[in-house]
């Protein structure tokens, strides 16, 4: 009989060895399950990008002969974005090799638009956001769009619409003559890559927790079984085979069992938005090799660590079947979460040098040496029960955490990756969320596009044309920008103006200028008293161009306001005779009741070029943000669900194992409640102690990594604490088990051990 029939026969009639092995083929199912969707996270961003890489006009093809003319641009309605590409045929397009999903090019006046922009000019009138692009000819196919729901219009354009003055070129935001569509790899997304990573690290390890504590429900009895037979005159090599076989058949059924689920696992994911949008269910797929690698990789560590568990039943079988004493854990355990703590700091201070991959090995690093402090801190605090209480219900909970620590700690072990992950995570969520904000210097009400100062006052011309015909009052403003030259050589300094009447700043800008500091007469307001004479006015900040002189004319002053660029203003009636503006912004005012028509008139105005505003300015950070909080909250609940099934399981196996002594015990008349009392304190209590530990940790590795992206400072909230509690109300929940487990021992005859 080989080492796989024994195990199979072990199965059959050891029905606490066939638990074991289901709840430890459950555990290398989850954990089998979590990294090939956590692995697949790459490659689906990839595949979403690839699909919408024709979307950015930078991506296009421009070594060939133009044949088209190309720019890009975000729109956005309600709050909602919309990817707008105009194009203009230049050449001949024969040829033309068009993205999956795009059946033909729009025409002048036409536009391809996706089925959900479609849906959304349906339902709305033309003056709010059918008239910002042309008549929908064909629908834009889902190959063509990055998810299901993303708004995306390709608007066709006259050669004369796009083309760019010699003064618009300057400016670079116009349209560029193209040769091709876009045909080159598109890149992973590289946060969401770097959150699979962290999410392998803390939710593996829990996972493997997991699969720990089932795999040690019968390791006493397996133990004991095994030595026994060593002593038959089994050699080494066959009992490892038979825990090999025993492991593999439990570990490799999970592996598989984790590989049938993905799909399942792959299809919940499709439904959490990343980057403003879902997902298709082709976009979770892994390259075979990596996906075999990992269904391979997981059982081989399970397997593993079963076999090096057989150390001591190599080696003294005499003494496995007996008992044996157990040797106090040496102080130098704690002396290696400073020195992960050490290259973690020396990893985030110089991320220049090794990038992402040593802050993720220096995180990788913090998360293990928790596994070698662990079991010494919990053998400290059963050192302290011992000393400290006199409790029948302490002293039992003392002895057990003072005598093995390891066994005793493998129960907390996941709620402290839990807490650690969680301090971590509001940690750095407040603080990225402190860094939100900015925008240019309009007020937020205001949508402005840029423009060429020579076509500014036609784009101004056309938007009020538009407006006017949509009944409204609003009426849209260009706002030339020029600069104030001080000194010569290298002394010589610019400070950038607004050329726009103190009236209309005050009312569209965020300056910080308000009606009461606009003066007759004055032609220059700053934020501090000047004199106006130094300064030449120059369109550009070219160093070979003197500009020319201001002259004196009055100054007032404005208290600068927060948050803004510092910029001076410039009425129109004091600007030089002879100064080109530089650059020219078209900005409407508006309310929440016409806000969308007056997009729908500056954008049709534009051709092309991109409306903005605040909202839409803060558009990405608050996607981003709500990204982070959304994966933050999953990955805690992954986290917590995780370690509260370890801690209740390894709770079972700690009974399981000591099912003798307890036995003995009621026996000798114990009630079960002090023993209850006693497994939930070894639970609570190290939990107490290690969360602590791991939320302080967690707090400092956190602050750790916001250093990397922002040198501001770090923001609390009180939510902080939330992970700690959290941590112990789930230790006392996974200990709740207990109860009913000694309830089973005291019905069983104490003659089965």
């Amino acid at each position: 009989m080989n080492s796989l029939q024994l195990a199979l026969r072990v199965l059959r009639v050891d029905r606490r060895t066939r638990t074991s092995a289901i709840l430890t083929a459950v555990g290398v199912a989850v954990a089998t399950g979590l990294v090939l969707l956590l692995a697949s996270l790459p490659f689906a961003t990839q595949v979403r990008e690839q699909r919408g890489i024709w979307q950015s006009y930078y991506n296009f093809d421009t070594s060939g002969t133009p044949v088209m003319l190309v720019s890009g641009a975000k729109d956005y309605f309600h709050g909602q974005e919309i990817t707008r590409v105009d194009v203009a045929v230049t050449g001949n397009t024969a040829g033309l090799k068009l993205p999956a999903g795009i059946s033909k090019l729009p025409g002048p006046g036409e536009t391809l638009v996706s089925p959900a922009l479609g849906r959304l000019l349906n339902n709305t009138p033309a003056n709010q956001l059918g008239d910002r692009f042309g008549k929908p000819v064909a629908a834009l196919g889902d190959q063509a769009l990055k998810y299901p729901e993303q708004l995306v219009a390709l608007v066709g354009h006259s050669e004369q619409e796009l083309s760019a003055t010699e003064a618009e070129r300057a400016t670079e935001a116009v349209a560029q003559p193209v040769s091709a569509f876009p045909d080159q790899q598109a890149k992973a997304d590289p946060l969401l890559t770097l959150l699979a990573w962290v999410g392998i690290i803390v939710l593996l390890v829990p996972s493997l927790v997991l699969v720990a504590s089932s795999a040690r429900l019968t390791a006493a009895r397996r133990e004991r079984r095994l030595a026994a037979i060593r002593l038959a005159g089994a050699t080494p090599g066959q009992v490892t085979s038979m825990v090999a076989g025993e492991t593999i058949l439990s570990a490799g059924v999970g592996a598989l069992l984790g590989l049938a689920l993905s799909p399942a696992l792959h299809g919940l994911a499709t439904f959490v938005p990343w980057g403003g949008g879902t997902w298709l269910a082709t976009d979770f797929t892994l390259p075979t090799a990596l996906a075999v690698f990992i269904v391979i990789a997981i059982p081989a560590l399970v397997v593993l660590a079963g076999v090096l568990g057989l150390r001591r039943v190599l080696r003294n079988p005499l003494f496995a079947t007996g008992g044996h004493s157990v040797k106090p854990l040496r102080w130098w355990r704690l002396l290696v979460l400073p020195v992960a703590g050490l290259f973690f700091l020396y990893a985030v201070s110089s991320t220049g040098d090794g990038g992402p991959t040593m802050v993720l090995v220096g995180l990788f690093l913090l998360v293990a040496s928790a596994i070698v402090v662990g079991p010494w801190v919990t053998s400290a605090v059963g050192g302290t029960f011992v000393r400290g209480w006199r409790g029948p219900s302490a002293l039992l909970a003392g002895r057990r955490l003072r005598d093995d620590p390891k066994g005793a700690y493998r129960a907390t072990a996941g709620i402290v990756l839990a807490v650690f992950t969680g301090s971590m995570a509001l940690t750095l969520l407040p603080s990225f969320e402190s860094l939100a904000g900015g925008g240019r210097t309009y007020a937020d009400s205001v949508l402005y596009a840029d423009s060429s100062p020579d076509k500014a006052a036609a784009v101004v011309d056309h938007a009020n044309s538009a407006l006017a015909r949509y009944g409204q009052q609003e009426r849209a403003i260009a706002v030339g920008q020029v600069y104030l030259v001080q000194g010569t050589g290298e002394q010589r300094s610019y400070q950038r103006a607004l050329v726009m009447s103190c009236a209309d700043a005050a009312r569209l800008t965020r300056l910080g200028i308000t009606a009461a500091d606009c003066k007759p007469g004055v032609g220059l307001y700053a934020p501090y008293e000047l004199n106006a004479a130094e300064y030449h006015v120059v369109g550009d900040p070219e160093p070979t161009d003197p500009g020319q002189p201001l002259g004196s004319v009055p100054v007032g002053t404005f208290k600068m306001g927060d948050d803004v660029s510092s910029s001076y203003l410039l009425d129109p009636s004091a600007l030089p005779a002879g100064v080109k503006l530089g650059a020219a912004t078209v900005i409407a005012p508006t309310t929440d009741a016409d806000r969308e028509i007056v997009r729908t008139a500056l954008a049709s105005a534009a051709t092309g070029a991109e409306v903005g505003s605040r909202d839409q300015y803060l558009y990405d950070q608050q996607t981003q943000l709500s990204d982070l909080r959304r994966v933050t909250v999953i990955g805690l609940v992954a986290a917590g669900i995780l370690a509260g099934c370890s801690a209740a399981v390894a709770t079972a196996g700690s009974i399981m194992d000591r099912r003798r002594t307890f036995g003995a015990l009621m026996a000798a008349g114990t009630p079960v409640k002090v023993l209850s009392r006693a497994l939930r304190m070894e639970t609570a209590l190290p939990a107490l102690v290690a969360t602590i530990g791991a939320g302080v940790v967690g707090i400092l590795v956190g602050i750790g990594l916001f250093s990397t992206a922002d040198e501001g400072s770090v923001v609390f909230s009180p939510w902080i604490f939330a992970p700690v509690v959290l941590g112990v109300g789930v230790a006392l929940l996974g200990a709740s088990i207990c109860t009913p487990a000694l309830r089973r021992v005291q019905a069983e005859p104490l003659a089965d051990e």
